[in-house]
């Protein structure tokens, strides 16, 4: 149950004065349900407003106010033309106050002729006549006061204003209690940073308040260390099994080469974490090709040459079949039973596979969320190996380890390189090995960068390369904007436009389109006809970012490619190469690149070192989306952003460890406060470790 001191700050929305039903759906389509969403919802920027006495001291193109007297309306020719009020300053200066689409009955009501009126708007010069359009304050002179000269600006949804909005925040944001400090306090005074009921009402209200915001982040960021730590402890507590097999599966597989001096470390940190009685938790990052595939392998071995089970998740059928093909080529000849469960598999296949798992005959099962349902038992799980980490949150993690009686040892993997500060926040819990070295033979992957100009010269060669009996990927942007307006097109129309196009030019039995629309067993079918060579070439939108392995594919075609992250372009780039042939990715970019977009494609030619790229890519992004989109697992921040959360996490992790292996813990003072800060931030899992005791 939640603190009683914090209960004022987490009442629904609709508690606030002046939100009924009506209001709450623009509040809710913003995400602000309960008042401590509002007192969360930062401003995105800020109004500057010069208060002056006449125009010809105000400054174009920027926030006014000063007070005008309207002097006429003009003539309304048509129900869409533009109102306008023509106004004077004390001066007898001009400017016209426009309205579009708006009753003239408000309008008009807003300036009664020759009754002066404060305005305060954005000041513009349009031909020779100072205009402002749609004003966010008309008010009485002797109300002036009341207009400060900086106001908050915030994100907003259709059906509510910047102005009402700012006054539920203020209502949020009086309802948030004066809590005992949790911060380290030499860090506090080093930092000069405020309390953080203070430090919460500044964020809301000064411009200028860096060190206010800074603390605000940092806070979201100490709690988040101080929960995985929790998380980990727990977990550390809890009953495992030690598993130390004795080398006759691992010694007895044979190996097209000699696994590499990160590969061969990497499996030296796995079988000594399993030889605890305490479940691993371990986080093995590996570039695209750098061999994660083997050292999971080996980690299944192990827990199979000790009697136990071993099962490893993967986020979609297909990267799961994959899989499941995998090994059963590598284990071919050992007496090691691998099987696979996914939620297409039904009827007695499905019930065979079941008992199998029951009664301990199948050694190894693979596949997607279907092989932690609930009507799946398993005799002895020893080890779980979660592919593509980043698709599963601290949460799933949790789950899974509640599976069994005693919990399984745990491997997650990931081929996306996570910045540091990053793998502090998301896997903070977790031991990490990285797997820095690429095995031989791998091929490097020439990357080119052409103007979209030059389309019809691609094309060309793209027609070439397929006649030439090898494979090819396009990929299509997120989204792509319509040419002279706003309007945007989904990224599965996009991908369909270029299909569609591109059949034309090569033929339609030899291009297939996959987005993320379709059907799994419509992607399924397609990807199969990829794999099986059916098609040469595979027009598609970042679906195919994980899982697909086809080494006759050579040739990544991105189209818009400065519209992605450089990890995600990182990762498309991964999909070719992986045979024994030669390799191009090419980016095709716009004609109107950014120094950042230019910056992103420079490197990509660069390098091929995926950890550099992931560190480059949070420093170019600033507070854009990590790692190129926002993944399903990944802890969300609403107070820090990524800029923050680079510079602040290393501190958060420190005092978190402070707090716990120092300090006292949970039951000091300091520790007191951080209980309430679990709370206030909802990490949920951790909160609910402090309820169960």
């Amino acid at each position: 149950m939640r603190p009683d001191i914090l209960n004022p700050l987490f009442a629904e929305v609709q508690a606030l004065k002046g939100v009924g039903a009506v209001l709450a759906k623009p509040l809710a389509r913003l995400g602000l349900d309960r008042a401590v969403d509002l007192a969360f919802h930062l401003p995105v920027t800020w109004v500057d407003r010069q208060m002056v006495d006449r125009l010809d001291e105000a400054i174009t193109g920027r926030m006014v106010g000063l007070i005008l007297t309207p002097t006429h309306y003009s003539a309304v020719g048509s129900s869409r033309a533009p109102f306008r009020v023509t106004c004077v300053d004390r001066a007898g200066d001009v400017v016209k106050i426009v309205y579009f689409g708006r009753n003239p009955g408000w309008p008009r009501k807003l300036f009664p002729l020759n009754e002066p009126r404060f305005v305060s708007g954005r000041l513009d010069r349009y031909g020779d006549e100072l205009q402002i359009v749609h004003p966010d304050h008309v008010i009485a002179p002797e109300e002036a006061a009341t207009v400060p000269a900086t106001e908050p600006v915030y994100s907003l949804s259709e059906g509510i204003t910047n102005g009402r909005l700012r006054e539920l925040v203020a209502q949020g944001v009086g309802r948030a209690p004066d809590l005992g400090e949790w911060i380290e306090p030499s860090l506090m005074s080093t930092k000069g940073w405020p309390g953080w009921q203070a430090a919460l009402l500044a964020a809301h209200s000064d411009p200028a308040a860096t060190a206010a915001r800074d603390r605000l982040a940092y806070d979201e960021i100490f709690v988040g260390q101080l929960a995985l730590m929790l998380l980990r402890a727990d977990t550390r507590k809890r009953r495992g099994v030690a598993l130390e097999g004795d080398g006759r599966l691992r010694d007895a597989l044979t190996l097209p080469f000699a696994p590499t001096g990160a590969q061969t470390r990497t499996m030296q940190e796995i079988a000594g974490d399993m030889a605890q009685p305490h479940p691993m938790l371990r986080l093995l990052q590996g570039d695209v090709g750098a061999g994660k595939t083997l050292v999971a392998t080996m980690a299944l071995l192990n827990a199979v040459e000790a009697g136990a089970q071993g099962a490893m998740l993967a986020p979609t059928e297909i990267l799961a079949r994959q899989h499941f093909a995998t090994l059963q080529k590598t284990l071919a000849g050992l007496p090691v039973t691998v099987a696979i469960l996914t939620g297409r598999d039904k009827g007695k296949a499905r019930e065979s596979t079941l008992m199998g798992l029951a009664d301990g005959s199948i050694d190894i099962l693979v596949g997607t969320h279907a092989i932690f349902q609930e009507a799946v038992s398993y005799k002895n799980l020893g080890l779980a190996v979660i592919d593509e980490q980043h698709r599963f949150g601290v949460a799933q993690r949790m789950m899974l380890t509640a599976k069994a009686e005693r919990a399984p040892h745990l491997l997650v993997m990931t081929a996306t390189p996570i910045p540091r500060t990053l793998t502090l926040t998301q896997y903070g819990e977790m031991d990490v090995s990285r797997l820095d070295e690429m095995p031989p033979g791998r091929q490097p992957i020439e990357t080119r960068v052409m103007p979209d100009d030059r389309l019809d010269e691609i094309v060309a060669g793209l027609h070439r390369h397929l006649d030439a009996g090898r494979q090819a990927y396009w990929v299509c942007p997120l989204v792509e904007e319509i040419e002279g307006g706003g309007d945007r097109v989904p990224d599965q129309a996009a991908a369909e436009a270029r299909g569609a196009a591109l059949k034309a030019v090569l033929g339609k039995d030899r291009v297939g389109i996959v987005h993320g629309r379709m059907t799994g067993p419509e992607k399924d079918a397609v990807m199969e006809a990829f794999a099986t060579q059916r098609i040469g070439l595979l027009v598609a939108t970042t679906v195919i970012e994980v899982g697909v392995d086809v080494p006759n594919a050579t040739l990544m075609i991105i189209e818009a490619a400065e519209r992605f992250g450089l990890a995600q372009l990182h990762q498309l780039r991964g999909r070719v190469g992986r045979g024994d042939q030669r390799s191009v990715c090419l980016l095709i970019r716009g004609g109107n690149l950014s120094e950042t977009g230019r910056a992103r494609l420079a490197l990509m030619r660069e390098t091929q070192d995926g950890f550099r790229i992931a560190e480059e890519d949070l420093r170019l992004r600033g507070a854009g989306e990590l790692l190129g989109t926002r993944q399903s697992g990944e802890e969300r921040f609403r107070l820090a952003n990524p800029e923050q959360i680079n510079r602040l996490a290393p501190m958060a992790h420190d005092d978190a460890r402070l707090l716990i292996d120092r300090d006292g813990g949970l039951d000091s003072p300091r520790g007191a406060a951080a209980r309430l800060c679990l709370y206030l931030f909802e990490r949920d899992a951790a909160a609910g470790l402090l309820r169960s005791g």
